[in-house]
C-alpha cells in the first residue's frame, strides 16, 4: 500500500501511536541474516500489551540469541481493524513492517480467557487460517502460551503448538528446532510437530484423540503415536538469578498501563489459598537474591529514567528478603527520587516499616485482600489472615497517612451463606471504625474505604476446580443483599460483572467442543470481549445455543471427582491426589 495513504489512515483512528513502530530500544535486526523469525503476539491493545512483563522477558531472551529476532504485534482497535478490512491491509508487526505470513514461528500469549476472540481475529487479520487443520505447508507454526494454557482446550484446535509453564528455555529450543531442521532440509510441518512434542513443556494438540462418554463427560485422551508423551510436564525456570532479564525497556510514545520498572522477585506462592490458580500452577518458590535485583533495578533506570519502581510477584511481602532489598535499593532511589510501589502486599506480613519504606517519596491508597467476610470462610479458602491482622494492617496505613484504603473480596465461594456476605459489609465498617480510633490531628484527610467483590470461578488445578459455580441468578442475589448491607457513605461498593464471570468459567473449565462456538463468534465479528464496552452475554449465549453447547455443563454442574477432566493430560508438579486432601480440608473448614 502507498505510503500517503498509511499516512492518511493513522490521522483518521484513534492514538496512532500505537501502530507506528520505531520505539526507543526497540530491536531492529536484518532480516536477510537471522535464521529464524518469530513474531510475539499479545492479544489486546498496545498501551496494555506494552505493559505485560512477560512479553517484556520473552522479546529480550529471543532477540539475544543471534539466530533469532523476535518483533512484536498488538491487536489493533476497533477503528483501525475497519481500515484495514476496507484497505486489505495485512496485520503486521510493529518493528519491521512485515506481514504476519512472512515469519517461520508466531507466539500469542493467553492471560485471560476473554482474549481467544481477539487472538483468533488477529489471526484473520493476517491471513492465516485460525484453524490448525487447514494451515498449509509454508504458513507460520502458531504457538500457544501464557497462564490460560494450563486449560488449552477450548482453543486447542486453533493452535499448532503449546507452551505449558515458563517460556525463557522453550522458546528458544522450539526455535532451535526450527532453524536446524530447515538447515538439513527434513523439515515438514508434521515432521516439526512430531519432534517437538519431545520437548519438554510442548504440547501438541492434534497428536491427542479425544473422545467422549454419553453423558458428554471425557471418556479419553489418546495419543496417536507411541513416541507421544502422555503427560505434559509443564517447564519451570530452576534458577532466576541466572535466567535473562531485560536490561532495557522499549519505551512508547504513547501512555501505557503501567509506565515504570518492574523487578520481579520472585515466582510462586508459599500460601495456598484453595481458589487460586496462580499459587498452584507456579509453584515452586524460586527467588532472586536482593544483589541481582538491585543490579536490574539500577541498569533498567540508567537506560529509562523512569520514576517508579514496582516490585512484583503473588505477595511481594512474603519475599524473604524484602528488608534487605528495599534497603538497598532506597541507598539511591530517595536520591533520584524514584518512588517504591508494592502492588501485592499481605495483610498478615504488612509492617509499618515496610510502609515507610514505600511511602518514602509518593503516597497514595493502599489494597488488601481478605478474599471473604468472615473467619469461617477464610478458613474454607486457606486464607489465613484474621480480622485482627487487618485491622492492624490499616491502622498501620492510616497511621502512616494513608486514607484510601480498598479491599478485595470475592463471592459464590463454595459453602458460602448470606451470613459471609453481610461479613464483608461489616468487616468494612469495622475498617471505617479503626480509622476513627486515631486522634483527630493524627487522622490523614478524606477517608475512603473501597470493597471491590469479583465473583469466584473454579478454576482448574485448584482444590476447588471440581466446584460448581454459582448460577448467574444466585451471584446477582448475593451483590444485591451485600449492596442493602452497606450503609456508610464513606464506603464505595464495586462489583464484577456477573455474566462475564459465567463466560469466564465456560471457557476457563471447557473441552474442545467450545472451540466451534469460539470459531463462530469470531466469523461474526467478536473480538475484544475482555472490555466492557465489547462485551455481549446475549450474543455469546446465543452462539452456544446454536453450536449446541450446554453451558451449565462447564458452570453449574460441578465436576465428579473421579472424571477425566479437560487439562488432566498436563502435569504442574501438583498431584490431584494433594488438591483433592485440600478440597477435603476446605468442607472441614480447616
Amino acid at each position: 500500500m502507498q505510503r500517503e495513504n498509511m499516512s492518511s489512515i493513522l490521522k483518521s483512528v484513534q492514538k496512532p501511536g500505537r501502530y507506528i513502530g520505531g520505539e526507543y530500544n526497540s530491536i531492529m535486526k536484518n532480516k536477510d541474516e537471522v535464521k529464524c523469525r518469530f513474531a510475539f503476539c499479545f492479544p489486546d491493545t498496545y498501551e496494555i500489551g506494552m505493559s505485560n512483563l512477560g512479553v517484556r522477558i520473552l522479546y529480550d531472551v529471543l532477540n539475544k540469541d543471534p539466530d533469532v529476532w523476535c518483533e512484536r504485534v498488538y491487536a489493533p482497535w476497533t477503528d483501525m481493524k475497519a481500515k484495514m478490512e476496507e484497505y486489505n491491509i495485512p496485520l503486521t508487526a510493529v518493528e519491521s513492517g512485515d506481514p504476519l505470513l512472512d515469519f517461520d514461528l508466531i507466539g500469542i500469549s493467553l492471560q485471560y480467557e476473554l482474549c481467544y476472540t481477539t487472538a483468533l481475529q488477529m489471526l484473520k487479520l493476517a491471513g492465516i487460517p485460525i484453524w490448525a487443520r487447514d494451515r498449509e505447508e509454508s504458513c507460520p507454526i502458531i504457538i500457544g502460551g501464557g497462564p490460560c494454557v494450563y486449560n488449552s482446550e477450548p482453543v486447542a484446535e486453533f493452535f499448532d503448538l503449546i507452551n505449558i509453564g515458563e517460556g525463557e528455555e522453550v522458546l528458544l529450543e522450539i526455535s532451535h528446532l526450527y532453524i536446524e531442521m530447515k538447515e538439513n532440509g527434513t523439515y515438514t510441518r508434521e515432521g516439526f510437530l512430531r519432534a517437538a512434542s519431545h520437548i519438554e513443556g510442548v504440547y501438541i494438540p492434534s497428536l491427542y484423540e479425544v473422545s467422549y462418554n454419553e453423558d458428554g463427560t471425557i471418556k479419553e485422551y489418546k495419543p496417536k503415536y507411541e513416541d507421544t508423551p502422555r503427560k505434559i510436564k509443564k517447564r519451570i525456570i530452576e534458577d532466576l538469578d541466572k535466567v535473562s532479564y531485560p536490561e532495557k525497556l522499549v519505551m512508547p510514545y504513547i501512555e501505557t498501563v503501567h509506565d515504570r520498572i518492574v523487578l520481579e522477585t520472585y515466582r510462586g506462592c508459599i500460601r495456598g489459598c484453595r481458589f487460586c490458580q496462580a499459587g498452584m500452577v507456579y509453584r515452586p518458590i524460586r527467588e532472586k537474591s536482593p544483589e541481582t535485583l538491585c543490579r536490574q533495578a539500577k541498569c533498567l533506570y540508567d537506560s529509562t529514567g523512569y520514576e517508579e519502581i514496582s516490585l512484583i510477584s503473588l505477595s511481594i511481602s512474603d519475599y524473604s528478603k524484602i528488608r534487605e532489598l528495599t534497603d538497598s535499593l532506597l541507598e539511591w532511589t530517595d536520591d533520584a527520587h524514584v518512588s517504591l510501589s508494592l502492588p501485592s502486599l499481605r495483610i498478615d506480613s504488612f509492617s509499618e516499616e515496610l510502609m515507610k519504606k514505600v511511602s518514602s517519596v509518593r503516597t497514595g491508597g493502599i489494597t488488601f485482600a481478605p478474599e471473604a467476610g468472615t473467619q469461617r470462610l477464610r478458613d474454607v479458602i486457606n486464607k489465613n489472615v484474621t480480622e485482627e491482622d487487618l485491622m492492624r494492617s490499616v491502622g498501620i496505613a492510616f497511621r502512616c497517612g494513608k486514607s484510601s484504603v480498598k479491599l478485595y473480596y470475592m463471592n459464590g465461594l463454595p459453602t458460602e451463606t448470606l451470613e459471609d456476605i453481610e461479613g464483608i459489609a461489616d468487616l468494612s465498617k469495622k475498617v471505617v471504625l479503626e480509622y476513627f480510633k486515631l486522634p483527630k490531628a493524627d487522622r490523614p484527610r478524606g477517608l475512603g474505604v473501597t470493597i471491590s467483590v469479583s465473583c469466584f470461578v473454579p478454576k482448574p488445578f485448584t482444590p476447588f476446580q471440581w466446584e460448581k459455580q454459582d448460577s448467574f441468578e444466585t451471584l446477582i442475589e448475593k451483590q444485591e443483599h451485600l449492596k442493602k448491607c452497606i450503609d456508610d457513605k464513606r464506603i464505595r461498593y464495586t462489583y464484577h460483572n456477573a455474566k462475564v464471570s459465567f463466560i469466564e468459567a465456560v471457557f476457563a473449565r471447557g473441552n474442545r467442543k467450545l472451540a466451534k462456538a469460539i470459531a463462530l463468534a469470531v466469523e461474526e465479528g467478536a473480538m475484544f470481549d475482555a472490555w466492557d464496552e465489547y462485551f455481549d452475554y446475549d450474543k455469546w449465549m446465543d452462539v452456544f445455543r446454536r453450536t449446541g453447547i450446554d453451558t451449565d455443563f462447564f458452570t453449574t454442574r460441578g465436576f465428579g471427582l473421579d472424571e477425566i477432566l479437560p487439562w488432566d493430560m498436563i502435569d504442574i508438579g501438583v498431584t490431584k491426589s494433594f488438591l483433592l486432601r485440600e478440597r477435603q480440608k476446605a468442607y472441614e473448614e480447616k
